[in-house]
């Protein structure tokens, strides 16, 4: 069974090519967020997949600096309203700690990507144009301007004037690059009329213009060789960038159009990402509470067409028991369908930031993060939570019977990654309904006569013998019953004296994650 990348990469072997290049580009608008920078990991993936079926190989990002800002960002000021238009490589820090806009807004997600296993060339288009890389392909595309207006207009309901060009200089009055119309060119000169009311002309050699945007992705492919391609559905629509694009490339430019792969968007608690809005969740942000293999495993667990939406409070806890689910059975600690087995097997591979033949041969240590959510907002430290999972039955067997400073450094540092996780999703994400506080002093409360036999019972019970949580929970329904007392009444006088609150995490196991003496103290009702 082939993973989707897989099949891709397999039709991308068969090409009569050199060299495969698999591009990724993102425009610099702001936080660069999991959805815009799908590009990214799928061409990464694409890349890794074609060269371990022996093709040259390699995947670049570009940046997208040289085009207008045309929303300000959340979470910056109404003020930069002044540089909408402006090209955002030619906007300043809004914070004052970077060269300009596009580095304060591109340097964490570059640095991130380290992370996810991604290996890339990166390259900036302001850049490309300062260095005359597009000078070429702006003199053809000024040439065969007829036949292009020609291509755009079999998409246009309203056809593109006859004195349209497709290259859009930066006034060099007003700054603005997406409020100047180009209307005639001589040799490398092009003249132009500005919204702001300014007419003149600019030199394509001075890098202070821009081709249009679908003759631009064009000779992009053409100028870094591109063979394939991962983009939004925007550009995938009918008659949208990637058709035109695909018509100038091979019309103009005389270069085949790259493998499409067009992928949906990715929407945050059902609303769709918007940097404006302020609407977005970026890579960063998912290596604070989860490992980067789960990011992998989200993007590529289902189709690229297929809708994905993400939440990061409570079911984010759902996503990552299923993605320890996957990795269970793909150490065969867990029985699935044959069938099952085989794809997740293999969404579980592609999802890892290294080599296949790098992944270990045993299970690695896999402390629940939604257990550890109760853990960690009872341990002080590694070590006590790493005994509170030992009393609630949560190491593995090979663990069991050692202690916290015997473990080996994969297991501790795996361990202690997912600690920080779980507490910064407890501090950033977590509903109030999770959040607690273990009470130093017993809390005044209200008890019923039953409840307060039940607790008395609980602490006979662990007084006297060590407990599974699966016995205990067995044990106190029994207490339960004999007093004829409803389980949520029941579970809220434990509630009640530890954490002041009617409701908690799942009893048996919230009781054995506490120290054995503390409880029977507190469920005695002694101060």
């Amino acid at each position: 069974m082939k993973h989707w990348t897989e099949r891709i990469a397999s039709e991308l072997a068969n090409w009569d090519v050199d060299q495969h290049v698999v591009a990724s580009g993102t425009s610099i608008s702001g936080s660069i967020h999991i959805g815009n920078s799908c590009d990214v990991f799928i061409a990464n993936a694409v890349g890794k997949l074609l060269k371990k079926l022996g093709k040259d190989s390699k995947t670049i990002w570009i940046a997208d600096d040289h085009d207008p800002l045309r929303k300000v960002p959340y979470p910056l000021p109404e003020s930069y309203e002044k540089y909408l238009g402006i090209p955002y490589s030619q906007i300043p820090c809004p914070e004052g700690c970077c060269e300009n806009f596009v580095e304060h807004f591109q340097k964490p997600f570059l640095e991130t990507l380290p992370a996810f296993g991604i290996e890339l060339e990166t390259y900036s288009g302001f850049k490309m144009y300062h260095e005359g890389v597009y000078n070429d392909y702006i003199r053809e595309s000024l040439e065969k301007t007829p036949r292009i207006r020609e291509i755009f207009n079999q998409y246009r309901e309203h056809p593109l004037k006859e004195d349209w060009i497709p290259y859009n200089p930066i006034c060099s009055e007003c700054g603005r690059v997406n409020t100047t119309t180009a209307y005639d060119y001589q040799g490398d000169t092009v003249f132009y009329r500005c919204q702001c009311g300014f007419e003149g002309e600019m030199d394509i050699k001075s890098g202070n213009g821009k081709l249009t945007w679908r003759v631009e992705w064009a000779a992009r492919w053409k100028i870094f060789g591109v063979t394939c391609e991962p983009f939004g559905k925007d550009h995938a629509a009918s008659g949208g960038s990637y058709d035109v694009s695909k018509i100038i490339s091979q019309d103009i430019f005389e270069y085949p159009a790259p493998y499409p792969v067009p992928y949906e968007w990715i929407t945050l608690k059902g609303d769709a990402m918007s940097k404006s809005q302020g609407v977005f969740f970026t890579p960063g942000q998912w290596l604070e509470i989860g490992a980067p293999e789960t990011l992998n495993y989200f993007i590529f667990r289902s189709k690229p067409m297929k809708h994905k939406d993400f939440n990061p409070t409570m079911p984010f806890l759902d996503f990552i028991d299923q993605y320890d689910r996957v990795e269970r059975i793909y150490y065969d600690q867990e029985e699935a369908s044959e069938k099952e087995t085989a794809k997740l097997k293999k969404i579980y591979e592609i999802s890892q930031t290294v080599d296949v033949d790098s992944i270990p041969d045993n299970m690695p240590f896999q402390p629940s993060y939604r257990f550890m959510t109760v853990a960690c907002q009872i341990g002080g430290n590694e070590e006590e939570i790493f005994e509170i999972l030992r009393r609630n039955s949560q190491l593995p067997e090979r663990l069991n019977h050692k202690e916290w400073m015997e473990m080996d450094g994969d297991d501790r540092e795996r361990f202690i990654k997912r600690i920080v996780q779980v507490k910064n999703w407890l501090n950033l994400y977590a509903p109030k309904f999770v959040k607690f506080e273990v009470q130093t002093d017993l809390p005044q409360v209200e008890l019923t006569d039953p409840q307060r036999e039940f607790l008395l019972k609980v602490a006979d019970l662990l007084e006297n013998r060590d407990f599974t949580p699966e016995e205990l929970h067995e044990e106190m329904y029994q207490i339960l019953n004999e007093l004829s007392l409803k389980p949520q009444k029941a579970f809220q006088a434990i509630y009640k004296t530890i954490i002041g609150k009617k409701q908690g995490p799942r009893a048996a196991s919230f009781v054995l994650s506490l120290d054995k003496d503390f409880l029977i103290k507190r469920f005695r009702l002694e101060d």
